[in-house]
């Protein structure tokens, strides 16, 4: 099973869980999967029509769906994928 590692700041909402194992086939369904899992995480990584929000970065491996097939990239038992949420900095 493919396995989606939490970035810390996102872990209070999957029980302090660091990696989360998924059996979808696609990146959609396996952050489908993990926020039916952990309801609490779903407002955080996807929208109101349930795609992943704008200002979340997902990899497979080290690739950025972006430059794949986005949702819909194909992942295998043996896949990361990475969770990387927006980080807002301060002011000067």
């Amino acid at each position: 099973m493919a396995k989606i590692i939490i970035p810390s700041p996102l872990r209070k909402f999957t029980e302090n869980q660091s990696t989360v194992v998924t059996n979808g086939a696609t990146v959609q369904e396996a952050i489908l999967e993990l926020s039916e899992k952990h309801q609490g995480l779903k407002k955080h990584i996807l929208d109101g029509e349930s795609n992943i929000r704008s200002f979340i970065r997902i990899y497979v491996g080290d690739e950025d769906i972006n430059a794949l097939e986005k949702e819909a990239t194909s992942i295998a038992d043996d896949t990361i994928i990475s969770i990387v949420p927006a980080i807002a900095g301060g002011s000067y």
